[in-house]
């Protein structure tokens, strides 16, 4: 049978390795993380409140705190016109209590009118907390701006927040508060402003305007961060960071640029001679209680789950390795789509919507193709698009997909995820029996994939780039853990070298920082397997000196790949 072969647009690197009479399978990265309901059930073990039935009680404390309300409003600053409410109620292992407070002026809210009262475990008064110690006194709770004219600044400022964002479903609700916190109380609209960008994202500002003269006093966004967690495909369960909105969460990562994953429905994209003319839409994904899927595929937030969780670590690994704040160094998020197409064995970064794209795999060949190193891999291919550039063909192309091979092997590295523990394999998650190997590459012997180059030799640059790449990647192999057989993390290796060389390896961690030292400073577009070897030795040099021993490992090794 002749060999298949699916068009990508140009702009898109896949996680596909070639196979004879198959279409390009994709290469997979994926971790497991192990995380339950532990955490949950040592806070309940450890709660103040746990055994010791004698203890006070919520309604104890609140009955105290009430007596003691009555006999010190003066001190705390009560009136008559003033209201309280309990907000939350802590008992202390000895028996302490203390109640929060919120209080409301002729049935206003008052922002800055929260205290604490902290009692002894026999309920006596000890001290109280609170916001703000001025009197609190109006003249009147009637505004002399209006209702549509908050609403209007509120929208103002969201909109100058978004500049360029296309915000449409564009709403505001006022509503009148005493404003105690910005110098003296003083009557103001508290107004949510909330739209959807142009991708349907929801972004949200809460504007502080003076009810009097209509100047703003103060503004915050007004989507949250929350910590939540997600039962993964292969990674266990895992921390996420997300975003609150009203009564729900959105799978969307305020703290790292906004990154979000989102549902292509298994849809697909039109694409003409590399021009994708309509994307299959990603609808950001939701969530009630902040955690996310089942660690099972009938679940679709599971694999949605995997990808932000890789997205979030191959961020963390730019950023706290090299420095380097976001896929294009500008502090902003891509993002991923899910449940792309049917049966679709692939993987692929795509640069012109600068976003992760997984297929679900048809299941005897590939799983969900969303793990930690194929995440680690199509976030490099971006990283590699803003920085060196590497055409996608011949030998640059070999450099290209092998740049994402090993800065993503780094990611899987860097994770520490005791479920998925580092290795040099590529895509070990996501086989399945029907794939007939372990893996989709081994960079101790790239060869063993039955297609992939050990060695540098001029035809190296007509093979397909996820087989040239093989040189590169058995480069970075040596360099690290150097060559002959070995066991790491339960993995047997057994490297070898073209010109019968014994290669020590200087660690992983090295290898990561001289080979995107290498990528960003010296590579370009043009860039063949000769001068990546004078790109790193130059790398190796800045980081390390000229007469280090990295500088000589590094000859070392490219020499043990026949580039010389």
């Amino acid at each position: 049978m002749s060999r298949i072969r699916q068009h990508v647009p140009a702009s898109r690197k896949d996680h596909t390795s070639r196979t004879s009479g198959a279409s390009r399978t994709p290469r997979r990265l994926a971790t497991a993380g192990v995380a339950t309901t532990a955490a949950v059930l040592m806070a309940a073990a450890l709660s103040p409140t746990a055994g010791a039935a004698d203890r006070p009680t919520r309604t104890s404390a609140v009955a105290h705190a009430t007596d003691i309300l009555k006999d010190r409003a003066s001190a705390l600053g009560l009136t008559s016109a003033q209201g309280t409410a309990v907000r939350d109620v802590i008992v202390d292992r000895d028996g302490s209590q203390h109640v929060r407070y919120d209080r409301t002026y002729r049935g206003l809210p008052v922002l800055g009118g929260d205290f604490v009262l902290h009692l002894a475990p026999d309920g006596a008064y000890r001290s109280a907390s609170r916001a703000t110690r001025g009197t609190l006194s109006l003249p009147s709770v009637t505004p002399k701006v209006s209702a549509p004219k908050a609403a209007g600044i509120a929208t103002q400022a969201l909109r100058a927040v978004n500049l360029g964002q296309g915000l449409k479903k564009l709403r505001a609700k006022p509503r009148l508060v005493v404003d105690a916190l910005h110098g003296a109380p003083k009557l103001a609209w508290r107004t949510d402003a909330v739209a959807q960008d142009g991708q349907g994202n929801p972004v949200a500002r809460t504007v502080l305007t003076d009810a009097t003269t209509g100047a703003q006093i103060d503004a915050w966004d007004s989507i949250e961060t929350a910590t939540g967690d997600g039962a993964s495909l292969y990674s266990g369960t895992v921390p996420l960071e997300t975003t609150s909105s009203g009564s729900s969460y959105q799978l969307k990562d305020p703290t790292r640029g906004n990154t979000y994953t989102g549902d292509a429905a298994n849809k697909t994209d039109l694409c003409i001679f590399g021009i994708c003319f309509i994307r299959a839409p990603a609808t950001v994904f939701t969530d009630s209680d902040n955690h996310w899927g089942t660690g099972a595929t009938a679940d679709r937030a599971s694999a949605a789950v995997d990808a932000q969780y890789g997205t979030n670590e191959t961020w963390d690994y730019y950023k706290n390795v090299h420095g380097r704040n976001g896929i294009a160094g500008d502090g902003k998020g891509s993002y991923n789509r899910v449940h792309y197409g049917n049966n679709y064995n692939n993987a692929f970064w795509d640069d012109g919507c600068f976003c992760m794209t997984y297929g679900d795999g048809d299941g005897s060949t590939f799983g969900p193709l969303v793990a930690l190193d194929v995440a680690g891999h199509e976030m490099t291919h971006g990283v590699t698009s803003k920085t060196a550039a590497l055409n996608y063909s011949g030998e640059s192309g070999g450099l290209n997909e092998a740049t994402s091979d090993i800065l993503g092997t780094m990611v899987e590295w860097y994770a520490g995820n005791p479920s998925d523990v580092g290795d040099y394999l590529i895509g070990e998650e996501i086989v399945r029996s029907g794939f007939g190997k372990p893996a989709l590459r081994f960079m101790d012997k790239p060869s063993r994939d039955g297609n992939s180059a050990d060695y540098w030799s001029s035809s190296v640059g007509n093979l397909d780039v996820h087989y040239s790449s093989g040189v590169a990647n058995h480069f970075a192999y040596l360099l690290a853990e150097g060559s002959g057989p070995k066991t790491i993390n339960g993995v047997s290796y057994d490297s070898p070298t073209y010109n019968g060389s014994t290669v020590t390896g200087i660690g992983r961690d090295k290898v990561g920082k001289i080979w995107y030292r290498a990528l960003t400073v010296y590579m370009t577009s043009s860039t063949k397997y000769a001068g990546a070897r004078t790109a790193t030795l130059n790398a190796a040099k800045d980081l390390y000196g000229a007469s280090s021993t990295e500088y000589a490992a590094v000859a070392a090794a490219w020499s043990a790949v026949n580039v010389n």
